[in-house]
């Protein structure tokens, strides 16, 4: 089962109740942790893995072969993001730009265009005790994550729970994290910045048609508007965490959920028995 922990927004502690959830899951059996927030992965702060493996992530590039080239233009005009562009009798090529469709392949006539390749980030595995875990480190400076996302969830086992720290936000990488998920839960606060996001999440959840409960975070820290939107559109709170003084002091420290506040981990098991039931 893949259980996808998300948020349409940052900063509701969508990563410390994903790790938390691995560590109670990894008490009874194996355990697979991906992070998928590859822009800015944090999880390994809170499970402190071994990491064993470290492997690069590239997208193919076109390389043009002048002495070939017409310049017709045609990969020109079908490259969206204008990563091909010609002057004259000069053709220029703009790799950070390239999104790796490879139309420009599709189209050229005179086999001008040869295939190059651009790193855009790592994969890196290890062990964090039972946990096998797995997160993506995007290169500085780049703007794709959709492929590095791709290539941590083909890491993804079929034979243990595995639970996905998603990027927030609701946009491409989002949507690639949540697609193939069995169950997403939408990490939110009780705040209207809060509610207005957790709505754009469930609603392309809903557009996806997959499953979601909402955890809400923080939860006597403002309004009841977050329950009642929840309950009006029939997505169930799954989970209330409380606002602590401890749990602030305890993220600082780089510690999860079970060792702040010990009395989170029943309804964290009760959490996760209930979902794979």
């Amino acid at each position: 089962m893949r259980i996808t922990v998300a948020s349409g927004k940052g900063g509701t502690g969508k990563t410390i109740v994903s790790t938390s959830l691995a560590l109670c899951a990894s008490a009874s059996g194996r355990t697979q942790f991906l992070d998928c927030d590859v822009e800015e992965p944090n999880g390994h702060i809170f499970l402190a893995p071994d990491l064993s493996l470290s492997e690069r992530c590239v997208v193919t590039i076109p390389r043009i072969i002048e002495g070939k080239c017409t310049y017709c233009g045609k990969c020109r005009d079908i490259c969206r993001f204008n990563a091909i562009t010609i002057f004259g009798q000069t053709i220029m090529s703009f790799n950070e730009l390239c999104h790796s469709c490879l139309g420009c392949f599709l189209v050229c006539e005179e086999n001008a265009i040869a295939r190059d390749e651009r790193e855009i980030g790592v994969v890196e595995t290890g062990l964090a005790g039972s946990i096998d875990f797995v997160h993506g480190r995007t290169r500085v400076g780049e703007a794709m994550s959709v492929p590095l996302i791709k290539a941590v969830k083909k890491k993804a086992r079929q034979d243990v729970l595995v639970i996905i720290d998603a990027p927030p936000g609701t946009s491409c990488p989002f949507v690639e994290t949540v697609s193939d998920a069995d169950y997403v839960l939408l990490v939110t606060e009780p705040t209207p910045f809060g509610l207005h996001d957790l709505q754009l999440a469930v609603a392309v959840l809903q557009k996806l048609n997959i499953p979601g409960g909402v955890i809400i975070n923080r939860a006597d820290l403002g309004d009841d508007r977050v329950e009642k939107w929840c309950a009006g559109v029939g997505i169930p709170v799954v989970l209330k965490i409380p606002f602590e003084r401890g749990i602030a002091e305890g993220y600082a420290r780089g510690e999860n959920l079970i060792q702040s506040q010990p009395n989170l981990r029943q309804p964290l098991e009760n959490l996760l028995k209930e979902l794979v039931r």
